[in-house]
């Protein structure tokens, strides 16, 4: 059997009258709030049953779980991206991820998204060619950036920023001798990169990107304001023929409560995993060894990855 490590052991603690306390005040609020909201006819919650599965809302909860899943595969391929252009020694190339990512994070996505879906009165139409030459294809972006294209432009490119902020953090987590190890052996840059760095960075990045996807999850709500049919979209061409306003904000409440708790679970288990094996990590001869001396300064560098 594999020996506990002190920070995995159950921690006993005996029974104080506050903690007593404490849970017969959290059970009294939690009962209050589920009674409030089962009498309270105002609620309607016939109404809300009765559209909980209804096909367009089902309908709206797919688009929903389409436009995370694809918003967040492209922002973290954009943010790898920009988290190696980020620690380059270039400073042209370093400079110009800073200003992307300063840009995008001190804008609000709204706005972004409305931009995006606007963007053709800027540019109505452009041409992909060869520099130089008479060979282009011109193409009409108010036809292209229709709503659905606006909403995974904006929240990808938005996304994108704070994806390359993380892997970044998990890019410095790598020991710099892992980089020199790489180096002796002659790896190229990407070689670096694939084989030793984003290996080394998964227990870092995974459970941060997991709480980045959930968070993805509710921001697409913003894109009802594209008239992109959404769930909270669906919801709201329900009750403007209804006026069913609360049951039906309930009811796109409880889709997303769901998908958040479904989604919290596998976040959870991998967050435990990759803790483990950090732990453990930092527990061996090896990784130990290496720890600097207490009241020794530790360089602060930044290893460029290609």
């Amino acid at each position: 059997m594999s020996q506990l490590l002190a920070e995995e052991k159950k921690r006993i603690t005996p029974k104080r009258p506050r903690d007593y306390v404490t849970w017969a005040v959290a059970i009294a609020i939690v009962a209050g709030l589920v009674w409030t909201a089962v009498t309270n006819e105002n609620y309607r919650w016939p109404v809300v049953f009765s559209y909980f599965t209804t096909q367009s809302i089902l309908n709206g909860l797919l688009i929903t779980l389409v436009l995370t899943a694809v918003s967040m595969a492209l922002s973290t391929l954009l943010g790898l991206v920009l988290a190696v252009m980020r620690m380059s020694h270039q400073r042209p190339v370093s400079g110009l991820a800073q200003i992307y990512i300063a840009f995008f994070r001190g804008t609000p996505v709204l706005v972004q998204l409305i931009f995006w879906f606007n963007i053709a009165a800027l540019y109505p139409h452009i041409s992909i060619g060869i520099p130089f030459t008479d060979i282009s294809t011109p193409v009409n972006v108010n036809a292209i950036m229709t709503p659905l294209t606006a909403a995974v432009v904006g929240l990808t490119l938005n996304q994108a920023a704070y994806m390359s902020e993380i892997i970044r953090g998990g890019f410095a987590s790598v020991p710099r001798g892992q980089h020199e190890a790489a180096e002796s052996l002659g790896m190229s840059g990407f070689t670096k990169l694939r084989r030793v760095i984003i290996p080394q960075t998964m227990p870092s990045v995974v459970p941060a990107t997991g709480n980045q996807v959930i968070g993805m999850l509710k921001e697409t709500s913003l894109v009802s304001v594209l008239g992109v049919a959404d769930l909270l979209n669906s919801a709201q061409s329900i009750y403007a023929r209804n006026y069913q306003t609360i049951p039906l904000l309930i009811v796109a409440s409880l889709w997303y409560l769901i998908m958040t708790l479904v989604l919290s679970v596998p976040q959870s288990m991998i967050e435990r995993r990759f803790s483990r094996s950090t732990r453990r990590t930092r527990q061996t001869p090896a990784a130990t060894s290496a720890e600097p001396v207490a009241g020794q300064p530790v360089p602060a560098t930044r290893e460029s990855l290609l």
